[in-house]
């Protein structure tokens, strides 16, 4: 990878009402013919929590506030979900549109809708707001880069979506997508920043070059290299990207104001909105980070019990036995028990559940790459399902081929520290916020 010089621009504006905020160190989505964005008004998620004073503020907010010349007069498309509302919980697209001198004409949405109410791996076509009018265009179909007709009429492109922090989750690599069509056709990208939910520690593999280039697994699920669970806001993202791979957009990041990287989710005060129907919570994000590997197998990771993401398991799953072989690694921060547990339309599963003890001690990629080695070693029903898409989240041959040979995951676990060591050193290139 080379660095090069590109337009980029951190606005990073803190209004004297905002200065004591961005300084102050905390402790440690299917629409049918129409779709229409969750808003206070119509009853949606962040409506109905109590109002609260916030101590970090979105991007979308300091936009408004302070950098409203990006897009003052110019027409605005929207890439966004449910995720994207401020600290008191009003949607970014009713704020822009009541906003003078914003003139929204075009929304984009990623995988699970603007509604984030369609499972994983769906489909979605273009719709139409039906509060506002304005065309809806899906980016998690067919077409998952906007074309030169979704932004004919459009003179700034803007990113606004929570993400969760885990590489094959897919929205920050919607976004990468879009600002590469965005540079190619010459107009400005804005990316309204968010907290990483689960912080800015980096763990488990990195993906290799090689991944990207031999095109293994899907693009929108790994389009550039970051680890498994990457420790980088969106924002931060979209400088990597940028630079690295020399997309050359005209990019401004505006960050959230407030937020330090060391702190998780809750320490923000900001609305928890479930990013897709399996993520519910910022632990289910935090246990995706690692879990997530196993969507390649015939294990169930919990989709379609009470908490998604937080149990591994199958009907033929010895699970005491499990517990048993994992002792040898001395995992941290975690909790391991016994479950026996029915989803949703299939028969009972034995199940591991994770409960996180100390999720600042808990490294749930490994966690999960120790408990794949094991129930790979004791039960011949074990399959890779996925050999592409798990190669792809492995991050590379290498660490695929070790998985599938049974070596010891502590020896594939050393090579991984290896590369977060170099990477780090890539991420405060881009770093936005203090640790």
């Amino acid at each position: 990878m080379h660095r090069q010089s590109v337009r980029f621009r951190l606005v990073s504006l803190c209004s004297a009402a905002l200065v004591a905020a961005c300084q102050t160190a905390a402790p440690p989505p299917e629409g049918g013919a129409a779709d229409t964005l969750p808003s206070p008004s119509t009853g949606s998620a962040a409506a109905q929590q109590p109002a609260q004073q916030a101590r970090v503020l979105t991007g979308l907010e300091v936009l408004v506030r302070d950098s409203l010349a990006l897009v003052r007069g110019k027409r605005v498309g929207l890439i966004t979900n449910q995720t994207a509302v401020t600290s008191r919980g009003e949607h970014a697209v009713d704020l822009l549109t009541r906003t003078q001198g914003v003139r929204l004409v075009a929304l984009y949405g990623p995988e699970h809708g603007v509604r984030g109410n369609i499972e994983g791996g769906v489909h979605i076509a273009n719709q139409r707001d039906s509060a506002t009018g304005v065309p809806v265009f899906s980016l998690y179909g067919q077409t998952q880069k906007p074309t030169a007709e979704m932004l004919r009429d459009v003179d700034v492109l803007m990113f606004d979506i929570q993400d969760i922090g885990a590489r094959p989750y897919t929205f920050v690599w919607t976004m990468a997508l879009a600002m590469e069509a965005a540079a190619e056709r010459r107009i400005p990208f804005v990316v309204l920043d968010r907290p990483n939910p689960i912080t800015s520690v980096a763990q488990g593999p990195m993906m290799a070059r090689e991944i990207r280039d031999e095109r293994i697994g899907q693009p929108i699920t790994g389009l550039y290299p970051v680890p498994l669970r990457h420790g980088m806001s969106s924002g931060e993202i979209a400088r990597y990207v940028n630079a690295e791979f020399r997309v050359g957009a005209d990019l401004h990041v505006i960050p959230a104001a407030g937020w330090r990287g060391g702190e998780w989710f809750d320490a923000t005060g900001l609305r928890w909105i479930n990013p897709s129907p399996n993520i519910r919570s910022p632990d289910a994000a935090l246990k995706y980070s690692g879990l997530v590997l196993a969507e390649a197998t015939n294990l169930s990771v919990g989709r379609g019990t009470d908490a998604p993401f937080s149990y591994l398991g199958a009907t033929w799953l010895r699970a005491g036995d499990v517990l048993a072989a994992v002792r040898k690694y001395n995992l941290q921060g975690i909790r391991l028990d016994t479950v026996v547990i029915t989803p949703t339309g299939a028969q009972p599963h034995h199940m591991v559940r994770l409960t996180v003890t100390d999720r600042a001690r808990a490294d749930i990629p490994f966690i999960t790459l120790a408990l794949l080695t094991e129930i790979k070693r004791l039960h011949p029903q074990f399959r890779v399902i996925d050999p592409p898409g798990m190669t792809q989240m492995l991050g590379s041959k290498w660490a695929m081929a070790a998985f599938q040979r049974g070596d010891d995951a502590t020896q594939i676990q050393q090579r991984w520290t290896q590369e977060l060591a170099t990477w780090r050193q890539m991420q405060d290139r881009y770093r936005i916020y203090p640790k």
